[in-house]
């Protein structure tokens, strides 16, 4: 059984040495470190399971010390410990989510206590959750096996996402690993679901079936503005459900959600289509006929999103809707910081679009970069960079701003992403496209068990660059990968987000209305 780990930092070591001796012939393990930037770079090359921070060091004090803590680990406990019991202190740690704190002079038994505290507290945590799992595993399995309508993909799809925020509380990872494993079962299922529905969606006529992106305006969004109030509808670029739950928690104070659902994104679960699609209101094949000039085919160079604008100005036009309205995308904090300035101009129209481009950033960032990509190893840290984006960032900023106004603000998101884990190999020409989740080209070869094929692209509304022209998709985990240099990009993508396939999260995405508290 392993140790109890635990990390104790103050510039005064030596005094420590009864308190490390008693802990350590009580079973526990325990580091010791004098300052603040030493403690960062231990808790990110260990695993602890608790850390004693002394509040009045030398440079970096133990305030800053436990922000930066939690950046690196917001799970781990910890215990600041001060000489001084003056209620601003208290109340700064204890905002910066401090488990208690100790006031020196501090008593081995003392100490003691407080770790049994904490870690029995945690091990409860952990039994009633691996509990409350256990008892929903069988439920779970039985609505994979019977869903049968999208209404029943959203609901268990929504039950997922609880469970997988419940058991990171949870210390015991053989829980999560089961979860997994019925979470790989369900995108199978859900991957059969949609390959034997989805075209019977687009059918005009057909009205059994879930919001599709170029629906989300007219029906989600345009019945909600009026007059008197501006509406703020934010898209989050390549955010998933379990995302906007992390982001939703952060705003309970401000907000109330009135309304929080999840709607289909079209195929492919891409920026270039289902974004495009929202904001003109069309499938892709009618925007490239209707406005060839807006569309960018995917073996050409150009940006695929640079025309959102244009697009919804023509929404508006066919819809005969007068709004006075803005758009803006936001790339960068400069951006978001531009638009926060002109808040009071916002206030005076009808809607505000903006466009939020961080996530989507975050996925490419973690594929190319080392750093980024070991600080979002899995999906709760993915999660976690997405919620210290969100709590740093313009947007939340503005959103504290407009709660004190009669607003209304909107949030949701083009499609999602997956880790994808199992390679598929495949043969296709220089026009073929580069996304590693669909294809669309006319040379390719494939194994068609092991994808979605649209040989037909007019079925399923999506435009072609030739006569010849199909698409494929990649389903649950799976990423495409060409023939030359296999080995080598199979082992580069393995582990990255990628969207543009079929699975649970890149196709199930948020729609949440909400109101100033």
């Amino acid at each position: 059984m392993r140790k109890i780990r635990i990390l104790w930092t103050d510039d005064e070591v030596e005094a420590l040495k009864p308190h490390i001796f008693f802990l350590e012939e009580k079973g526990y393990e325990i580091d010791t470190c004098s300052n603040g930037n030493d403690t960062i770079d231990l808790v990110r090359q260990n695993r602890y399971d608790l850390i004693f921070l002394d509040e009045n060091m030398p440079g970096l004090s133990g305030i800053e010390t436990l922000k930066l803590i939690k950046e690196v680990r917001t799970d781990i406990p910890v215990v600041m410990i001060t000489k001084s019991d003056e209620e601003d202190l208290m109340e700064a740690a204890i905002g910066s989510e401090i488990a208690d704190y100790l006031i020196k002079p501090v008593k081995p038994k003392q100490v003691l206590l407080v770790i049994k505290k904490i870690l029995d507290q945690r091990r409860l945590i952990t039994e009633k959750t691996t509990t409350g799992y256990r008892l929903e595993f069988n439920r779970i399995s039985s609505m994979i096996s019977s869903a049968a309508t999208f209404t029943d993909w959203t609901e268990l799809y929504k039950k997922i996402v609880f469970w997988e925020a419940e058991l990171e509380k949870s210390t015991d990872p053989g829980m999560t690993e089961i979860l997994k494993l019925q979470q790989n079962e369900a995108n199978n299922s859900f991957s059969k679901f949609i390959i034997c529905n989805y075209l019977d969606w687009l059918r005009p006529e057909n009205t059994n079936k879930p919001l599709l992106s170029p629906s989300l305006f007219s029906q989600k969004i345009f019945p909600r503005i009026d007059q008197n109030r501006p509406l703020f509808f934010i898209l989050i670029d390549n955010m998933r459900y379990d995302q906007w739950k992390t982001i939703s928690a952060e705003l309970s104070g401000l907000y109330r959600v009135i309304e929080e659902e999840l709607y289909y994104s079209i195929l492919p679960t891409s920026t270039q289509f289902s974004r495009n699609s929202i904001f003109s209101g069309l499938m892709p094949s009618a925007i490239a006929e209707l406005m060839p000039d807006l569309w960018i085919n995917d073996d050409e160079e150009e940006g695929k999103n640079n025309s959102e604008e244009e697009l919804f100005k023509d929404l508006l036009k066919r819809k005969g809707l007068k709004y006075k309205w803005s758009y803006n995308k936001i790339s960068s904090s400069l951006e978001g910081k531009k638009v926060n300035e002109k808040v009071r101009s916002l206030l005076e129209n009808d809607i505000n679009i903006l466009v939020f481009n961080f996530v989507d950033m975050l996925s490419h960032a973690r594929t190319e970069i080392s750093m980024i990509r070991d600080l979002a190893n899995d999906e709760p840290a993915y999660r976690s960079l997405t919620r210290s984006w969100f709590m740093h960032s313009s947007l939340f900023e503005l959103l504290k701003t407009l709660a004190s106004h009669p607003v209304k603000v909107v949030f949701s998101t083009d499609h999602g992403t997956i880790r994808v884990q199992n390679p598929i190999k495949i043969i296709g020409d220089r026009k073929t496209s580069p996304n590693l989740r669909y294809k669309m080209g006319r040379n390719l070869d494939y194994d068609p068990k092991k994808v979605f094929e649209l040989t037909n692209p007019e079925k399923a509304m999506l435009p072609k660059t030739n006569l010849s022209s199909r698409y494929i998709f990649a389903m649950n985990q799976d990423y495409l990968v060409y023939q030359n240099n296999y080995n080598y990009y199979a082992a580069y993508y393995k582990d990255t987000f990628q969207h543009g396939g079929i699975s649970m999260q890149e196709i199930m995405i948020p729609f949440a209305y909400l109101e100033p508290v």
